[in-house]
């Protein structure tokens, strides 16, 4: 997304077309974009990309333990449990829909979103994450929202 000021176009815009339905239907179509905008954030998330479309900093070489060395080796995707529907919630309120993480995971991906300090593991080093955007709009999400409240309003739903 190019600023801030697309988004608050796009609110003033929904919020116009918003006020022609009705609560349950708006409450309807708040969780329709919300599971689709969880959709697109889990597979943004796995292709590690960042919302303008660039590639997460890769993680630092670890040291190798014999078990990770080995043929078949112990290794995960960045942010594989993250991007899961247990992890990755969505909320749907009378305001509107919100998607993001709760308690523990909450904090490990404030971490990274924000490129801040934080400990390796409980009582280890401390180190500087780099910034990894995990949740953010692309102009695609935006066009699709758009795309789908029309047709929502076109259909008389």
């Amino acid at each position: 997304m190019s600023g801030d000021g697309d988004l608050g176009d796009l609110e003033a815009w929904l919020g116009a077309l918003l006020t022609q339905i009705d609560g349950a239907a708006q409450r309807k179509l708040a969780r329709e974009i919300g599971q689709s905008l969880r959709r697109t954030q889990a597979r943004r998330i796995t292709a590690q990309l960042n919302p303008d479309g660039s590639a997460f900093e890769a993680r630092k070489p670890q040291q190798r333990t014999k078990a990770r060395q080995r043929p078949g080796r112990i290794r995960r995707d960045m942010f594989a449990k993250l991007r899961t529907t247990r992890h990755l919630k969505l909320q749907v309120t009378e305001d509107g829909v919100s998607i993001g993480f709760l308690d523990r995971t909450a904090r490990i991906a404030r971490v990274h979103q924000d490129g801040l300090r934080d400990e390796v593991q409980p009582g280890g080093p401390t180190v500087k994450y780099p910034e990894r955007q995990l949740l953010g709009f692309t102009s695609e999400e935006i066009e699709s929202i758009k795309d789908m409240l029309l047709a929502h309003i076109t259909s008389g739903r």
